[in-house]
């Protein structure tokens, strides 16, 4: 069965270590991740800081990045493309040897966030031990399996995901409604508090999982 890790680096043993010490504000959201062979990665990036020209100068000096290019200005945010060429053992590992897929990955001010999609729970438990042999300071923050279902792929149990695509088949999100809180917990035979706690979580898990995920996101 498929497993979905949520797992923390120290920025000090991974890519953009020197970046992220020379610009403490910066913040990077990789949005997709590939590994052509085992000496180079090939991330797009959406990066955020107070300075940019500062960022840039931190990139083109960082000995982890090669060929780096700029290919979206938003003014708030920008987007690069470049390769890793050095601290990526673990995502080598992860990309070619366990063939897991990336799902997030961000880095904030000390730490990396990763969270990953392994073929199955073995996969995990052999990157972990990749990660202590190599010396990385690995911690798994938490662990979901897949189910039949795709609700496990965004963090939801089973009672968030029935929940919420019950309000959702229900019109609970409709505008108007055409239900309420109280109409979900009665077909649930629940309480209102437990009705109401079930969608909390389940959105929180959303918006964390599919949206937000990364170092100091949300509280486990």
């Amino acid at each position: 069965m498929s497993t979905i890790a949520e797992m923390e680096l120290p920025a000090q043993e991974f890519a953009l270590r020197t970046t992220l010490e020379h610009v403490p504000d910066a913040e990077f959201d990789v949005v997709r991740v590939a590994a052509h062979d085992s000496k180079h990665v090939l991330p797009y990036i959406w990066a955020t800081a107070d300075d940019f020209e500062e960022l840039d100068d931190a990139l083109r000096d960082d000995p982890s990045v090669d060929d780096l290019s700029l290919l979206e200005d938003l003014g708030d945010e920008r987007l690069y493309r470049m390769n890793w060429v050095d601290q990526i053992r673990v995502v080598i590992h992860i990309l070619i040897e366990e063939e897991a897929t990336i799902l997030n990955l961000r880095g904030k001010e000390s730490r990396w966030r990763l969270r990953i999609l392994f073929p199955n729970r073995d996969a995990l438990s052999t990157t972990y031990e990749f990660c202590e042999e190599s010396g990385l300071s690995l911690d798994v923050r938490n662990i979901y399996e897949m189910s039949d279902t795709r609700h496990g792929l965004f963090g939801l149990t089973e009672e968030q995901h029935e929940t919420l695509m019950m309000a959702l088949e229900s019109g609970y999100y409709d505008v108007p409604r055409d239900a309420t809180a109280d109409d979900l917990a009665d077909s649930l035979h629940i309480s209102h508090q437990a009705i109401s706690e079930r969608l909390r979580r389940g959105h929180r898990s959303l918006v964390k999982n599919a949206l937000a995920v990364g170092p100091g996101d949300g509280r486990d």
